[in-house]
């Protein structure tokens, strides 16, 4: 099982088990969880009541590009900016039994490995409370058909090498890091 994010539709030889949005906590909130979900577009609800609660809440994430007017970096159809849009989701099913993985700064996968697609390394800005996990969101993002929303829920910025303890070269400081996600049979 692979989860490609900031698409609907799962890559070449892989069956898609469910669509939907990608959830996680506040950017300005410290509790709750620190992983993004992606939530099916179809819930299904079982005891519960009509009051909000003092509990924990999850948000819709958001694509946060407002650094990057020009929009160069993601390759996206048309042209349009994907900035305060809702982040989609896919769940994917891969090709037999497989072992899936996700590898940081690289747009290719180790010899032996499949990629199932690849993109860029994005979570939440680091000055901000909540703490997301790295996710890697496909090089042609689509927006939610919900459409723009700037709701500021879970936010996600491009990550960038920052030098010091991270070895510069072979990383190089403020550059916009890769992933790719590959599979192995």
């Amino acid at each position: 099982m692979i989860r490609r994010w900031g698409r609907t539709t799962c890559p070449p030889y892989s069956n898609l088990v469910y669509d939907g949005v990608v959830g996680g906590q506040k950017y300005d909130q410290t509790g709750g969880g620190s992983n993004l979900l992606c939530l099916p577009n179809d819930p299904i609800w079982a005891n519960c009541t009509t009051e909000v609660e003092k509990g924990g809440y999850i948000y819709g994430s958001e694509y946060q590009l407002q650094f990057y007017p020009t929009n160069k970096i993601f390759s996206f159809a048309n042209a349009e900016s994907i900035h305060d849009h809702n982040v989609p989701c896919a769940v994917c099913l891969t090709r037999q039994p497989a072992v899936a993985m996700m590898l940081p700064a690289r747009t290719q996968c180790f010899p032996g490995w499949t990629a199932e697609y690849s993109g860029y390394l994005m979570t939440e800005r680091h000055n901000h409370k909540a703490r997301h996990e790295y996710v890697c969101v496909d090089y042609a993002p689509e927006a939610d058909p919900a459409g723009y929303r700037n709701e500021d829920g879970a936010l996600l910025y491009f990550v960038q090498a920052a030098c010091g303890s991270l070895p510069c070269p072979p990383y190089v400081n403020g550059r916009e890091l890769t992933c790719v996600v590959c599979s192995k049979y």
